[in-house]
């Protein structure tokens, strides 16, 4: 599944790599894709393995809170 979160927060490639980290260490995640300019993270993730809660959890405690787009 795609899912693609606005995160306001997000302002350089730095950000953009602490999002891919972050996000990569969840079990389920299979690719993350951050565009700078938009804002805008896209995740693929299988929902049997993590829930889109623990997404959005992991974005915020990275210190990018986000929201669907």
């Amino acid at each position: 599944m795609k899912q693609t979160y606005v995160a306001p927060a997000i302002e350089c490639d730095g950000c953009a790599n602490s999002i891919k980290r972050s996000l990569g260490k969840l079990a389920g995640v299979s690719e993350v894709k951050v565009d700078v300019a938009e804002k805008r993270v896209e995740v693929e993730y299988d929902p049997q393995k993590v829930e889109e809660q623990a997404i959005f959890a992991r974005l915020a405690q990275a210190g990018y809170p986000a929201q669907k787009a």
